[in-house]
């Protein structure tokens, strides 16, 4: 071999590998957007089966609201043990456990006949499985897997709750209109168990595990080590955090923001809507239609998340919504009209375009803990909703409609906008974050 051949390998052999053309992170994110639209299907059921439930057990909505209640609660509760057992045992194993838990929650429920076993099937065993992949779980994949376009994959991530709801509503609706609401139940399921093979197959839990730098880092960043004592580390994270004001508002609007969609407009449009003579698969279809726009709304947050400061993007967000609901009352009707269209267009933008904004706002106050504190705040939505949801339908038994939800709603979401805009900025911070 000649000398400049052998000089031309050694200088092969120096130069760094090439990154792929597409980052495994992109995969990465794929695959956690779809798993996440698996266990989105149990989260669009809720409201298609209180009146269901309602007319073949005899079980009032105040009883079936607190099983959605304990799910919702559970669901937030959960997920910064979640995000801390993800540090311990990895991704992938404990996002396959919860798709299992969801599916087992949701196949039992089909030979329920007493409400202590809607609050121990739809209650229990779904609400720790669905907080076991709640958004922390976008948020660390997001935080392991990029350092670039935070923002956007975020929004994405997000928006496939609402991608799930826009893919099942139609469907679930209409078995349930036309075979009974246990083969809902039972499809359910069966969409849980579908997305297990993708994720022990396809997810991986750092990029250090494929010998790859993270999306958009300058340097190869080392998997850390498992963190023992998941628990521990959830509470020390939590007991840190609420020393600091932020904590405090964040976690307070995110309580609202739960309150005004998965507990008010998740569980009781269809039953409002229903009340006013409109059909269940017409109702079910408009939620759906939020869950077009909540896709668009969520990925365009997460690009306005990358560019605007976070806590005046909360405060437009909170604003709109409420004034939105307080029109909702004089929208209901037996069938649809423009109006109504508008306020579903307009909502579905606004749904979950919270999440990006609060996510930055952990991250930056918060830093390597950002996940769990995260979590935290996730649970206070969870509350929220968890709190909306039974005292809606309690509120539904009582004066016999909703209009007192919707108008105190509204009026909530007026006070999480000036809530936003107290968080003070992150010190020694940019405004706008990376």
């Amino acid at each position: 071999m000649s000398q400049t051949t052998e000089a031309a390998a050694a200088v092969a052999e120096a130069r760094p590998p090439r990154n792929p053309r597409v980052h495994r992170a992109w995969f990465v994110a794929a695959v956690t957007f779809v798993t996440i639209i698996g266990a989105a299907a149990f989260r669009s059921l809720p409201g298609l089966l209180i009146d269901p439930l309602h007319q073949e057990f005899g079980w009032s909505r105040g009883t079936i609201g607190a099983a959605v209640s304990v799910n919702l609660a559970l669901y937030g509760l959960t997920a910064p043990f979640a995000a801390a057992l993800m540090d311990r045992f990895g991704i992938r194993r404990v996002v396959a456990a919860a798709l299992t838990v969801i599916a087992v929650g949701s196949g039992l429920t089909v030979w329920m006949t007493a409400a202590w076993q809607l609050l121990l099937c739809w209650g229990l065993l779904v609400g720790l499985g669905t907080g076991s992949m709640a958004l922390a779980f976008a948020a660390t994949v997001t935080n392991r897997w990029f350092t670039e376009r935070r923002g956007l994959v975020t929004g994405i991530l997000t928006a496939a709750s609402a991608s799930g709801q826009l893919i099942f509503l139609p469907l679930l609706s209409w078995i349930v209109e036309t075979h009974d609401w246990r083969p809902a139940a039972v499809t359910v399921a069966l969409a849980a168990l579908a997305v297990v093979p993708f994720v022990w197959l396809l997810l991986r839990d750092h990029p250090a595990d494929v010998g790859l730098a993270p999306y958009g880092a300058t340097a190869f960043v080392p998997k850390p080590p498992p963190v023992p004592g998941a628990a521990r580390r959830a509470v020390a994270v939590l007991s840190r955090a609420v020393r600091t004001g932020t904590f405090w508002l964040l976690a307070g609007t995110f309580a609202i923001c739960g309150a005004s969609t998965n507990g008010l407009i998740q569980t009781h449009f269809v039953p409002a809507a229903h009340d006013h003579g409109m059909p269940v698969t017409a109702a079910a279809s408009l939620l759906a239609v939020i869950g077009v726009f909540d896709v668009a709304g969520t990925i365009a947050s997460g690009w306005f998340t990358d560019r605007f400061e976070p806590r005046r993007l909360l405060a437009v967000y909170y604003a709109l919504r409420g004034v939105s609901l307080l029109f909702l009352p004089m929208l209901l009707a037996p069938s649809v009209h423009p109006p109504m269209l508008f306020f579903i267009v307009f909502y579905g933008l606004d749904w979950v375009a919270t999440v990006p904004p609060t996510i930055a706002l952990c991250r930056a106050h918060y830093g390597d803990d950002s996940a769990i504190v995260f979590g935290w705040v996730l649970a206070s939505h969870q509350v929220g909703a968890a709190l909306v949801a039974f005292l809606g339908g309690v509120a539904r038994d009582v004066f016999g409609s909703y209009d007192v939800v919707w108008y105190a709603s509204g009026a909530l979401c007026a006070a999480a906008a000036l809530m936003a805009l107290v968080i003070r900025r992150p010190a020694g911070r940019a405004p706008v974050p990376a």
